[in-house]
C-alpha cells in the first residue's frame, strides 16, 4: 500500500509520542508519551484511547508475560502492573538522573530488557545501551548522545541500534541462547544536508528483515533493506515521526508515533497534526513483539 493511503488515526498531540507495542491478545496499541509522562492505551476497533499516568518520564516498555510492564523511566528500569503503577525498581539508572533518562528499549525473542539512555544536553556523550541482567544493568555500547532504534533481526542474528544525533545505525551479531554481542558495526549512516536533517529515531523489523526507521526532523519514516541500502522512503505529514510498530490481526498495520516538543509555532500551524498517531497497512507484515521473562533476565 502506498503511503499516500497513510492516515492520522489518532489526533493524540502528544509532546513527544514514543514506543508503540502492538499487544495481540488484547488487540490494542500501547504507546507513551515521554514527557506527559504517561503510557496510553489506544484501541484501533473504537478509536478509543485511554491514559496511564506515571510518576515520571517514561522512554520505553515491553509487556510482561503474566501481565504488567517493565519500563525504563528516569530513574531507572522498573515493573509495572497493569495499571503502570510501578510495584518494583530492577535497576537503578547509573548516570545522572538530572541529565539522563532511559529512551528506547525493548525485548529480544527470549524475553530479555534492553534500554537505552539519552544524554539530553548532548554535549558528553554519556548515553549508553544497556542489558537488565541479574538485578542490574551491563553495559553494551558508551559514549552514544542518545540511544535508539534498538531491533532484532528475524533470527535473532543481529542486534540494532542507532544513535540519533550522530545519524548513525549500528549492527552487532547476537547469540539468543546467551544474549552475548558481538562488537558494533555501522551499518547505516546518514548524510544530512542543509535542508534535510532528518535521522534515524525509533524503528521495527519485518517479517523479511527490513529495518523501518522514524526519521525525526525528516517527516518520513525509511525502510532499510538487510544490508543498509535504503529500500523506500514513506513521508509522514509531519516533522518529527519518533518510532514505528507493526499491528493488527495480521501485523500488516504500521503504527507510527510522532511528537509537537519544541517545534515552533509556524511549524504547528503548517502541520496541526505533530504528536498525532499515525497508520499505513504494508505488504510484509511484522514480528510479534516479545514480552520479558524474568527467568530469562538470569545468566550464569
Amino acid at each position: 500500500m502506498p503511503s499516500s493511503d497513510l492516515r492520522c488515526v489518532l489526533d493524540a498531540r502528544a509532546q513527544l509520542g514514543e514506543c508503540p507495542r502492538w499487544d495481540e491478545r488484547e488487540r490494542v496499541l500501547y504507546w507513551v508519551d515521554i514527557l506527559e509522562p504517561a503510557l496510553h492505551r489506544f484501541d484501533p476497533a473504537t478509536g478509543i484511547d485511554g491514559t496511564l499516568a506515571l510518576p515520571e518520564h517514561i522512554g520505553c516498555f515491553s509487556l510482561v508475560e503474566g501481565g504488567g510492564f517493565i519500563a525504563g523511566l528516569r530513574s531507572g528500569i522498573w515493573l509495572l502492573d497493569e495499571m503502570a503503577r510501578p510495584v518494583r525498581q530492577l535497576a537503578a539508572n547509573p548516570e545522572d538522573v538530572r541529565t539522563s533518562r532511559f529512551n528506547d528499549g525493548r525485548c529480544d525473542a527470549s524475553g530479555r530488557f534492553f534500554a537505552g539512555t539519552i544524554d539530553e544536553p548532548k554535549a558528553g556523550g554519556n548515553a549508553h545501551l544497556y542489558r537488565v541482567a541479574d538485578g542490574d544493568l551491563q553495559a553494551l555500547s558508551s559514549g552514544l548522545l542518545t540511544s535508539n532504534g534498538l531491533a532484532f533481526s528475524p533470527d535473532s542474528r543481529w542486534l540494532y541500534h542507532s544513535d540519533t544525533p550522530n545519524f548513525t545505525i549500528y549492527r552487532r551479531e547476537y547469540d539468543l541462547a546467551t544474549g552475548a554481542c558481538g562488537e558494533a558495526e555501522v551499518w547505516a549512516r546518514i548524510q544530512p544536508t542543509a535542508d534535510d536533517r532528518g535521522r534515524p529515531d525509533g524503528a521495527a523489523i519485518d517479517a523479511e528483515g527490513y529495518y523501518w526507521s522514524a526519521f525525526y526532523e525528516g517527516g518520513r519514516v525509511v525502510r532499510f533493506a538487510p544490508d543498509g541500502t535504503v529500500d523506500a522512503a514513506h513521508p509522514v505529514p509531519v516533522r518529527c515521526p519518533t518510532m514505528c510498530a507493526f499491528g493488527g490481526d495480521d501485523l500488516r498495520t504500521l503504527y507510527i508515533t510522532s511528537a509537537r516538543a519544541g517545534r515552533g509555532a509556524e511549524e504547528l500551524e503548517r502541520e496541526p497534526l505533530a504528536g498525532g498517531l499515525f497508520a499505513m497497512r504494508t505488504d510484509v507484515p511484522g514480528l510479534p513483539e516479545p514480552r520479558w521473562r524474568e527467568s530469562a533476565s538470569t545468566f550464569a
